[in-house]
């Protein structure tokens, strides 16, 4: 399996499938790299090369005590990118993995990549405060990190349900698919996961966004009950220049992996890394 090494010698794994241009996939929390596989083969069947990585703290990774920030991840990104010298790469990050790939192009620039694709994702910031009045407050928070701590395994399971909009009437999302999340999940370390909590939900990545100088696609479904949608993909659109804003109506945060849902992505995201 493949590894790139990290600044402080963490082992991040990455999965590297077919040839051609690469499309680097970024996971959102709690998951893993595994969460990409149907854009990933959808990818590679279109002439594209298909890269993603477990984030460290998780999956097949090294789980070190340190380092579960988002600058780190952002370097660890730069890592995998580094080892396998990519160029022309198209960025694709979702919830977490688009503030990482976004703190990457804020900290590392674009020389290396082609496009940017935001999906779900925390920039610009998710928690409430006086100049983010549309933030969640600090208590949801701390709600997240009292489930992580006390019964990891049923939190996991009970989140399930608002990440794939299980509780909305109607959803298609298959129990197969909330107990897929509950495994990824599982394999993230205590430490790793509560830490990542400070990370996706107080780090501002507004400036990093305001560096993005490539073609960009925001997607966010306006029934995401994870990262909402009014502090973060309809400010995000704001910011990044001439960035295409796409609004799924009822998608959930996990829409990726959710009937009819995953269909229109696959295809938006398809043709924007053709076009």
């Amino acid at each position: 399996m493949p590894f790139a090494t990290a600044e402080d010698g963490t082992q991040i794994f990455y999965k590297d499938w077919g040839s051609g241009q690469p499309v680097l996939f970024s996971h959102g929390w709690p998951l893993t790299a595994d969460a990409w596989d149907p854009q990933m083969k959808l990818m590679v069947d279109n002439g594209f090369r298909a890269i993603a990585h477990d984030r460290r703290g998780g999956g097949r990774s090294g789980q070190p005590w340190d380092g579960n920030n988002l600058d780190t991840y952002a370097d660890d990104l730069a890592a995998v990118i580094e080892t396998e010298d990519l160029h022309d790469v198209i960025l694709v990050g979702h919830s977490t993995g688009g503030g990482e790939v976004t703190r990457y192009i804020g900290r590392h620039g674009t020389a290396r990549v082609a496009k940017l694709v935001l999906l779900g994702a925390i920039p610009p910031l998710m928690l409430k405060t006086e100049a983010n009045p549309e933030g969640l407050p600090i208590e949801v928070f701390d709600e997240i990190r009292q489930g992580v701590l006390t019964d990891r395994s049923q939190y996991y399971k009970d989140l399930s349900a608002p990440f794939y909009g299980a509780n909305r009437e109607g959803s298609t999302v298959s129990q197969g698919t909330r107990d897929e999340f509950w495994l990824w999940s599982m394999t993230v370390g205590i430490k790793g996961a509560y830490d990542c909590i400070k990370a996706f939900s107080e780090t501002d990545t507004t400036e990093d966004l305001k560096k993005v100088d490539v073609p960009t696609l925001i997607v966010h479904g306006d029934d995401d009950q994870i990262v909402p949608i009014v502090s973060a993909g309809a400010k995000s659109s704001k910011i990044v220049k001439g960035a295409q804003y796409k609004v799924y109506e009822g998608a959930p945060h996990g829409l990726a992996m959710v009937p009819k849902y995953a269909e229109i992505f696959n295809k938006d995201l398809l043709e924007f890394a053709r076009s």
